[in-house]
């Protein structure tokens, strides 16, 4: 485990190099700069009565007040919970409550985590900037002075609590140790070869992993330049590229296919200069991949993440390394393999449950000892995707093990026909699922965004020339939107229900 923490981030660059650019108000911020703001809140929250392990909600949009409040809990050896702003009331309080969280980050304008907090008796922290553009918190409790710097943190601290997005039941809470975290950012700027050269647009939030760790605090690590908008635009993508000279950016499928369908209206440049395109927390259509690299002129490389890994677990290589269309790559300092029902570990090319081992990997969920029980076997974390790993090392994911489409015995990887209905040139968008059947259990449905005109009939042609005839989508709705959660992922789960009286 890395023996660093994460009150180590802002040390890394060069102290008079710019660590985070603001597009939206030209705002630049030193590594030495955005030390000494973690450094000062980071001694004002100690002196709130908070004791380490104690949990602080952040409820705040992508920007400098986002960074500099989840670095400084951190550093004060709290827990970071940062909390999506789009939950409703009853939402907040569920997550708040599952967390223990003892007080709250919010922004300083109206929101309603300010009356839920209130409902909940916790102290309220209103945060902005100052007119220097210095991060500024108040509230309660909260000194207005810098009293002496809080004890630094251990590595095996808790620093972030996340919850699971819950597809099979309510979500779990995941806690991360300083060491997890750390172990994954370092795996990460290893791998990308991140370097102070690097300049990173974040378009992912910064309450998942992905954006957190996927591209924001590796790139601390790394001494990068971060430019940071409040969220992403299709629109303000583009002109903060050029203007920014940005050299990658980590996206999740839905956000490259945004930015393929706009690209010649956006005149998105077919040299943009990213050194490389990263792909994460979906599955990337082997078509789209090779539409993202052909147009924008730069490697993509798919990647496989998830929360109780601290992120990333395995990626396809930089040049010259091979990276395959459809495969997520090998482990990246991370153990995988391919796992049956009873625990066995399964020889190359055999189906199975992909599990993983590593430093970066929780050490359990919070008060679930049946979820840990199920999800852990031999030292080994069950991930809950089906894949399949060739000789080389590379990891193919088929699904996850409760989405597979059981047709009549028949389990059908909904990848497997995305990627079918992907590789039309009219489709934009597209997801499979498994929908009721009287006959078969589960018949394949899909729901498509079209780019151009297209008729169910040609779509499914198109997939029987590709797939077995009975992997072909008996139905397929065309929409103008994919359902999708917060982060951009198409929320599967939910699409059989959705979709039931529409046939």
């Amino acid at each position: 485990m890395s023996t660093y923490t994460l009150a180590d981030l802002c040390r890394r660059g060069d102290a008079a190099h710019v660590a985070v650019i603001l597009p939206e108000c030209g705002s630049r911020t030193t590594y030495s700069a955005l030390l000494d703001q973690v450094e000062s809140l980071a001694a004002r929250l100690r002196q709130t009565g908070l004791q380490p392990g104690d949990a602080v909600a952040i409820v705040l949009a992508n920007g400098l007040e986002n960074l500099v409040s989840f670095l400084a809990v951190t550093r004060a050896r709290l827990v970071a919970a940062p909390l999506n702003q789009a939950y409703k009331a009853d939402e907040f309080r569920f997550y708040l409550e599952d967390a223990g969280t003892r007080a709250v980050i919010a922004p300083a304008e109206a929101h309603p985590i300010h009356d839920v907090a209130a409902a909940l008796g916790l102290p309220l922290w209103k945060a902005d900037r100052d007119g220097k553009g210095a991060v500024r918190l108040q509230g309660e409790k909260l000194p207005a002075s810098t009293g002496k710097s809080p004890d630094a943190p251990q590595v095996d601290d808790v620093a972030l609590f996340l919850h699971t997005s819950g597809t099979t039941s309510r979500p779990k809470g995941v806690p991360l140790t300083h060491g997890n975290l750390m172990t994954s950012i370092q795996n990460i700027a290893s791998h990308y070869q991140l370097t102070a050269a690097d300049i990173s647009l974040v378009v992912m939030p910064l309450f998942h992993v992905h954006g957190l760790i996927g591209a924001t605090l590796s790139s601390l690590w790394a001494g990068s330049t971060l430019v940071i908008p409040p969220r992403f635009s299709a629109g303000q993508f583009w002109p903060a590229v050029k203007q920014q000279r940005v050299t990658w950016y980590s996206a999740v499928p839905t956000i490259h296919q945004v930015l393929l369908s706009r690209a010649d209206a956006d005149e998105a440049p077919r040299q943009a200069g990213f050194r490389f395109i990263r792909s994460c927390s979906s599955a990337l259509a082997p078509a789209t991949m090779q539409q993202v690299e052909d147009r924008f002129g730069a490697p993509t490389l798919e990647a496989y993440a998830m929360t109780e890994a601290a992120h990333q677990m395995t990626s396809n290589p930089l040049p010259p390394g091979i990276r395959k269309p459809g495969s997520v790559g090998r482990g990246t300092n991370v153990d995988v393999a391919i796992m049956d029902e009873a625990g066995n570990l399964l020889p190359v090319g055999a189906q199975g449950e992909v599990v993983v081992r590593g430093k970066n990997v929780t050490h359990g969920y919070h008060n679930n000892p049946d979820a840990n029980a199920a999800a852990f076997t031999n030292g080994w974390f069950r991930t809950g995707d089906r894949g399949i790993q060739d000789a080389d090392g590379y990891l193919t994911l088929i699904g996850r093990i409760k989405e597979l489409i059981n047709r009549g015995g028949e389990k059908i990887s909904p990848l497997e026909v995305d990627a079918a209905l992907l590789s039309h040139p009219a489709v934009a968008e597209a997801a499979a699922f498994g929908a009721p059947h009287d006959k078969y259990g589960e018949e394949v449905h899909a729901v498509v965004v079209a780019r151009a005109d297209v008729s169910v009939a040609d779509l499914q042609s198109h997939c029987g020339e590709r797939l077995a005839d009975f992997k072909v989508p008996k139905v397929i709705h065309l929409v103008s939107e994919l359902p999708k959660g917060p982060t951009g992922k198409v929320q599967r789960r939910f699409m059989a229900a959705a979709f039931a009286d529409k046939k």
